[in-house]
């Protein structure tokens, strides 16, 4: 069998258009069509329906493009007839679209079971094509064959999403990578490669299919080489017992070309899910290393518990402690001074795989920095009762002890709640939920009062899920318009640390005091999105 090109087809069917009429030429193009569609493994009847709309188009040419023109193509002989279309009407104003069903009846006898409205077939003779109708018949074939392979590729590969995939790198464009996989090309972009790996034409090469779309033109098939999906799917290959589901991958994170973290659970205790992933004499892990350009790679042993699990993902440090905010997704870790380089790594790199290994919030702190942030939030809890209040230090000092942090926490709380409080009587419980709650009710009125000084616009006033103190806070920042509170980042908002230079930065974020979560700070943000980018 012959060996076609993508315009194999449409080129022959361009010089042989003139003489269709003739029998050998016929039944050659029908041999063409249904070796084009062996090649491209796409039926063969639609590149003969492919034919037909590129013969009708044509004859639009020849004929005027009022007509409607159908064209059938014998898949026996290659006989090819050529219709006009017209609608049986009482009275036609249109000769090319409509006839009377007197002038149907002569064309065929069978049309005397028509009626008005129905359709009928009017045969047209054969033509010479002339370039330009042989170039719009080239043209609706090339396009029609284009899409078929497009929607062959798409289906073939649509279930090959989320595995490796193998191939040859065909050549480089513009620093992104074409890769041949046998019937089909995929794309490796730029940012998908690992970060100074060399890739050479001709090479063999392995990625993860993270995505297969319908795309009009270019590639259909994303591939990468820097998605931690890619690093779990080669250990799955290397680790038996991953792949037998004796051992769950829980989470992974990346630093491409540098530095990754994996996270495994054993489904029996008795099997060591690090050991195994490590294999013998690392043999296993090796494998991944080396596929991954020498990628350094961390084995986390998964625990239910987040404090052993961000002591055992920060390793090699030495984790003194970790306090656990469950509800705002954040982690305090207390170490050493002499293993808090460990713990963030170079330039950050070891806690912020962490953070993203673990989906919390990870502040790391040595063992005086959060002794001296205890004390001064102690301190401050207290001032806050004392002053407001009106309560002598020790009695503000053992409330906070006692664990309340706010003044509503006062006001909403019960009469015994407070009496089991060594020290407080009825009296004096009584007395502290009134001044709370005579507090909390000024508190809202000067709030109320401030926001309407502040000038902010009722569309961001009626956000639901910012406080009356928040947006005092936002208003003090000049965030006063929707628009201007759909432009930030929730990191603004609820502050965080950096690290740079190696040295760990604090950077404020505007609602910080408001206790709220990296998640609830992305809700209120895209909540204002949404409405201020509704149209």
């Amino acid at each position: 069998m012959l060996n076609f090109t993508k315009w194999a087809l449409a080129h022959f069917f361009l010089e042989q258009a003139k003489m269709l009429n003739k029998r050998a030429d016929k039944l050659e193009l029908l041999r063409i069509a249904e070796a084009v569609a062996l090649e491209k493994s796409i039926d063969k009847e639609l590149i003969i329906n492919s034919m037909e709309t590129g013969i009708a188009r044509a004859a639009k040419s020849k004929f005027g493009q009022d007509n409607e023109i159908k064209v059938s193509i014998n898949r026996d002989n290659g006989d090819i007839e050529i219709f006009r279309k017209l609608i049986i009407t009482e009275n036609p104003e249109n000769s090319n679209t409509e006839i009377k069903l007197e002038e149907a009846i002569k064309l065929d006898e069978s049309n005397k079971e028509k009626s008005i409205g129905d359709e009928v077939l009017q045969p047209l003779p054969t033509f010479d094509f002339g370039r330009i109708a042989a170039q719009i018949a080239k043209q609706v074939i090339n396009s029609n064959v284009r899409e078929a392979e497009r929607d062959k590729q798409y289906n073939d590969y649509i279930d090959k999403k989320d595995t490796i995939l193998s191939g040859i790198v065909k050549r480089l464009e513009f620093g992104n990578v074409i890769v041949d996989l046998g019937r089909t090309e995929a794309i490796i972009q730029k940012n998908e490669l690992i970060p100074r790996e060399i890739i050479k034409a001709g090479d063999r090469i392995k990625a993860y299919c993270f995505d297969v779309r319908r795309e009009q033109r270019g590639q259909q098939i994303f591939l990468s080489r820097a998605h931690p999906k890619f690093m779990e799917k080669l250990f799955i290959q290397e680790v038996p017992e991953i792949y037998d589901g004796l051992i769950e991958i829980k989470s992974s994170s990346r630093d491409p070309g540098s530095r990754a973290k994996i996270c495994v659970k054993a489904v029996e205790a008795s099997l060591d899910p690090v050991g195994a992933c490590v294999g013998m004499r690392g043999s296993r892990v090796q494998a991944v290393v080396n596929e991954l350009q020498g990628e350094k790679i961390d084995i986390v042993n998964w625990s239910e518990d987040p404090a052993i699990l961000v002591s055992n993902s920060l390793s090699p440090a030495d984790v003194l402690r970790v306090n656990v905010d469950s509800e705002r997704k954040k982690l305090d870790v207390i170490l050493t001074e002499e293993n808090l380089s460990k713990a963030i790594g170079r330039r950050g790199q070891n806690v912020r795989l962490a953070t993203k290994l673990l989906n919390y919030e990870i502040n790391i702190m040595t063992d005086k920095e959060d002794s001296e942030r205890r004390q001064l939030e102690f301190k401050e809890k207290t001032e806050n009762f004392v002053k407001n209040l009106e309560l002598d230090e020790t009695l503000g000092q053992l409330l906070v002890a006692e664990g309340f942090s706010t003044i509503d926490d006062i006001k909403d709380s019960s009469v015994e709640n407070l009496l089991k409080i060594e020290g407080i009587e009825e009296d004096t419980a009584k007395a502290l939920i009134e001044r709370a709650k005579e507090f909390h009710e000024k508190d809202q009125e000067d709030i109320s009062k401030r926001i309407k000084e502040l000038g902010l616009d009722e569309s961001l006033i009626n956000l639901k899920g910012l406080t009356p103190g928040m947006l005092v806070t936002l208003g003090e920042q000049k965030i006063l318009k929707l628009e201007d509170f759909a432009d930030l980042a929730s990191d603004e908002l609820t502050g965080g640390y950096d690290v740079i230079k190696g040295s760990k930065i604090k950077i404020e974020g505007y609602l910080e005091d408001f206790a709220l979560s990296k998640d609830e700070a992305d809700s209120l943000i895209m909540s204002a999105r949404s409405i201020v980018y509704k149209d």
